[in-house]
C-alpha cells in the first residue's frame, strides 16, 4: 500500500469539501483544495467566517468519492483542522482555480475582482493543524507535516484514467482474473460470492504503484505488485497481470 501519508495527500486531490466547521459550529462549505493538500474556501458575506478573526479554529470535511457504474461510493472520510487565514493577494487566482475545480461558483470572479474590500467574498485557506482520516478499515491522524510533506502519489492521474477505462469496459476480464486468484469457488457475483458469471459485483477499486485494490462485492481485497511501478506502462502491464486467466 501507499505510505498513508501519500494516500490521504492523494485522496485529498480529488476529494470535494462536505462540510464545515467554525469554532466547532456546523457553517456552509464552498471550496476545494490547493496543490499542497489545504482546503480553500470562499467565503460570502453574511457566512460565519466572513467577518471573523483570521485565525478561527475551523475543521473542514472532505470526501473522496468512486462511481461504481450510476453509485458513487465514499473511498475517504478527512477532516483538515486548522486555523482559517486569508489567501494572500499574489496567490488569490491560484486559489480561486482550485475552488472552482469542485466547485465553481461566479462569486470567484467578484472575489478576485474586489480582492480586499470589506463587504466583498472572501478567499481563505487552513493552516493545517492536523488531519484525520477514515478510509476503508484505517483510521487514524497525520499531523501537519506529514500531511502537508506528501506528495500525491505520481502515478495517480495514470491510475484513475485506467481504473476508469477497466470499470467501463473489461469488468468481465478483471472478475476472471480475480477467480483465478481467489479460486473458482470464490467467483464473484451479483451480491453474493459465487453467484453469477460476468463480473457483476467485481469492479477495480484503487490503482497505485504497489498494487490493485478490487471491490468484490461488499469487500475489497489488496494484490499487490512483485515489483512496484515506476511509469504508467508498468502499472498497465502489472494490472493486464492480474487480469490475464493464462
Amino acid at each position: 500500500m501507499l505510505p498513508m501519508p501519500e494516500r490521504i495527500r492523494t485522496l485529498a486531490a480529488t476529494a470535494g469539501v462536505a462540510r464545515l466547521s467554525v469554532d466547532g459550529t456546523p457553517s456552509p462549505a464552498r471550496g476545494g483544495v490547493d496543490d499542497r493538500g489545504r482546503p480553500v474556501l470562499l467565503v460570502r458575506p453574511g457566512d460565519a467566517l466572513h467577518g471573523l478573526r483570521d485565525d478561527a479554529v475551523v475543521a473542514v470535511n472532505l470526501t473522496a468519492m468512486r462511481r461504481l457504474g450510476d453509485v458513487e461510493h465514499p473511498r475517504g472520510l478527512i477532516e483538515v483542522q486548522g486555523w482559517a487565514q486569508a489567501v494572500p493577494a499574489e496567490e488569490a487566482r491560484r486559489a480561486a482555480v482550485a475552488v472552482a475545480a469542485s466547485s465553481a461558483d461566479e462569486a470567484l470572479f467578484e472575489a478576485l475582482e474586489r480582492y480586499g474590500e470589506r463587504d466583498a467574498p472572501r478567499l481563505l485557506r487552513l493552516d493545517v493543524a492536523q488531519v484525520a482520516y477514515l478510509t476503508g478499515q484505517e483510521s487514524g491522524l497525520l499531523d501537519a507535516d506529514d500531511y502537508l510533506g506528501a506528495d500525491p502519489h505520481p502515478l495517480a492521474e495514470t491510475a484513475e484514467r485506467v481504473l476508469a477505462h477497466v470499470n467501463e469496459a473489461h469488468r468481465a476480464q478483471l472478475a476472471d482474473g480475480v477467480a483465478r486468484r481467489l479460486g473458482e469457488d470464490a467467483r464473484p457475483g451479483s451480491g453474493e460470492p459465487g453467484s453469477g458469471r460476468g463480473g457483476d459485483g467485481v469492479w477495480l477499486w484503487e490503482l497505485d504503484r504497489f498494487g490493485a485494490t478490487v471491490r468484490v462485492d461488499t469487500s475489497l481485497i489488496r494484490f499487490p505488485w512483485q515489483v512496484p511501478a515506476r511509469t504508467g506502462q508498468c502499472l498497465e502491464t502489472a494490472l493486464r497481470g492480474l487480469m490475464c486467466t493464462c
